[in-house]
């Protein structure tokens, strides 16, 4: 037996607002909230799907920035160049850890800071669970 991801956490000043963007960027809905902490993830699915689910940790003290871990996304049901719009129109904004130009993917920054890249091939989005 293997364990899997199931939660990521991202501390950030403003859950609120980075629930926001986040659901706008995955298409998840709110599916829980525990003091200041926000969980998002996959509608009809939830903790425990098949997708982890994202916590926005309330914290006074955020990392933002290039962190040693960061999360790709793919474009599910148009291309790379229109989902770049639509991020930005959400509130990314392009950001420069030292790329040279000539990558296949965007480096974006979410309304805090925090980079993530939108990576070239589209993907199937999983199916709703029954």
């Amino acid at each position: 037996m293997a364990c899997r991801i199931t939660e990521l956490i991202l501390d950030c000043a403003d859950p609120v607002r980075m629930a926001a963007f986040w659901c706008e960027v995955l298409g998840y809905v709110e599916i829980g909230k525990e003091g200041d902490d926000i969980e998002i993830g996959p509608p009809g699915t939830g903790f425990g799907g098949p997708q982890p689910t994202l916590i926005l940790s309330r914290s006074d003290d955020p990392k933002p920035g290039k962190l040693p871990l960061h999360l790709d996304v793919n474009p599910t049901d148009r291309d790379q160049d229109a989902e770049l719009e639509r991020l930005l129109a959400a509130g990314a904004v392009p950001a420069d850890v030292g790329q040279t130009g000539e990558e296949s993917w965007h480096v974006l920054a979410d309304p805090e800071g925090n980079v993530f890249c939108l990576l070239r091939k589209r993907v199937d989005p999983l199916a709703p669970s029954t």
